[in-house]
């Protein structure tokens, strides 16, 4: 398995991720088609600038093009702070297998080595078992639930942190 940056050739790997009612159910529902080139346009500017690590997870190295999903890092602010946010997505034909927890991991040991991203937060739905399951297994502490906005919806979460050089498991 490999991660990899956005490419504009992901766009229909974006599509099924964040237009499909299954994969969009934790996050409020599915987004519009309309616009999903331009996400990737602006993803792939970011993670080429280097302000954000938007990586695709390739489970086969010999096929790069076959994506199984994505994991990113971001810096934002939130009403209170700055802070780094890491979140991911895997296909279903993907979930079960173990490439999200691998994907997250990889990514949190690249945060650990560059050392620029110092305490990391998680933001799964609360009714997301798999993904709070990621955090518990990789390290994150839970700070409990909170409400946070996700492309305009008010989401319920877990909000998980995790320091990648002191706290990954």
């Amino acid at each position: 398995m490999l991660l990899r940056d956005v490419e504009y050739g992901d766009v229909d790997a974006y599509v099924r991720m964040r237009c499909d009612p299954a994969m969009m159910v934790d996050l409020g529902g599915p987004l519009p088609r309309e616009g999903m080139e331009s996400k990737v346009r602006r993803d792939v500017q970011r993670a080429g600038s280097g302000t954000d690590w938007i990586k695709m997870i390739v489970p086969d190295e010999a096929e790069p093009d076959v994506v199984a999903g994505t994991v990113t890092l971001w810096p934002h602010d939130t009403d209170v702070e700055h802070i780094s946010e890491i979140g991911w997505m895997v296909l279903p034909e993907f979930q079960g297998r173990g490439f999200g927890k691998q994907g997250v991991r990889m990514l949190l040991e690249l945060a650990r080595d560059d050392g620029r991203w110092g305490l990391i937060h998680a933001f799964p739905a609360t009714a997301n078992a798999a993904s709070n399951g990621i955090c518990r297994s990789l390290g994150f502490r839970s700070l409990g639930e909170q409400d946070v906005t996700f492309a305009g919806r008010v989401l319920r979460t877990n909000h998980w942190t995790i320091h990648p050089r002191t706290d990954l498991t």
